[in-house]
This record gives C-alpha cells, sequence and structure tokens, in this order.
C-alpha cells in the first residue's frame, strides 16, 4: 500500500510564453531529489501553462509505501 503527496512547484515568470527554462527545470531536479532523499518516489509531474502565458507551474505527485 502507497501514500501519496501532490505538490504545486510555482514556475518563474514567463514574457510571451508559456514553456517551461533551464531554471524551471533545476527547480524540479530540486525537488525530485530532496523528496527521493525522504524517501519519496515520483510517480508523474504536469507542466501547467497560464492562459496569460505569464506564469505557470509543476503539479508533482509522488508515493511512499506504507
Amino acid at each position: 500500500m502507497y501514500t501519496y503527496k501532490t505538490e504545486i512547484l510555482p514556475a518563474g515568470f514567463k514574457f510571451f510564453t508559456d514553456k517551461a527554462n533551464e531554471e524551471d527545470a533545476a527547480n524540479l531536479d530540486e525537488l525530485i531529489n530532496r523528496r527521493y532523499q525522504e524517501g519519496w518516489e515520483l510517480v508523474t509531474y504536469n507542466y501547467m501553462a497560464t492562459s496569460s502565458q505569464i506564469k505557470g507551474a509543476f503539479i508533482i505527485t509522488f508515493r511512499k509505501e506504507v
């Protein structure tokens, strides 16, 4: 059996683009590695852009065996 944890990681401000950049990817890597050290396993993640193309976020789900 697993317990799940979902987090939102805000991305940096964007100007006229909805794409994640290298800094966003580095922040995502940092979070994944930090959670892995705590015993969490990455299940899925997705980048969510906003319609205004100014700010987005990653939604990340981890799981840990209970």
